[in-house]
């Protein structure tokens, strides 16, 4: 990536962030489309002497980490138990196809309650939405009925499966 992101998503870990973001970033290097640039930029780490409550009993964690997933640029830290995530906040993984689909499905969702509509949670508690892009052009059709056919097949989803939006569409 060339030019600094402006606004870079910032996730507090309790003391996982090094693993959250080597997990990550192995998963989105393994995608069948989204390429190869998923990196650590850089990592600080908590040390002796650093001027911060916790720090002697952080030291070795990480204090923040820089990486990209796909060209997108995250910061993260490991912050101790205070913040949990939620599903507030997810991160939207438009995919190319059904296979992409499924891999980031089959990689990311670890928590099978907090399967619906795309969205998944992963074994950090993140929550993410895995999407084709078919599925943005079938909602947004100006045939609306062919669009909340696909919109009501979409919302009895876990795991969005392309040729079943588009057969609600297409019978509509």
């Amino acid at each position: 990536m060339n030019e600094v992101q402006k606004i870079v998503p910032a996730l507090w870990f309790d003391q996982e962030t090094e693993e959250a973001i080597n997990f990550y970033i192995s998963i989105f290097n393994g995608s069948p489309h989204k390429g190869r640039n998923s990196k650590i930029i850089s990592l600080t780490r908590y040390e002796k002497g650093l001027d911060t409550p916790g720090a002697d009993q952080m030291e070795g964690k990480v204090l923040t980490a820089i990486f990209e997933l796909n060209g997108q640029r995250f910061m993260a830290l490991d912050g101790g138990p205070i913040f949990k995530f939620n599903e507030a906040v997810s991160f939207y993984v438009e995919c190319e196809d059904q296979d992409e689909v499924d891999y980031f499905w089959k990689t990311l969702s670890a928590v099978p309650e907090a399967e619906q509509c795309g969205w998944l949670k992963d074994k950090f508690g993140l929550s993410w939405q895995i999407v084709p892009k078919q599925m943005g052009e079938l909602l947004s059709s100006p045939i609306r009925k062919k669009a909340l056919a696909a919109g009501n097949a979409m919302l009895k989803m876990k795991k969005i499966v392309i040729a079943d939006l588009q057969r609600a569409f297409d019978q509509a």
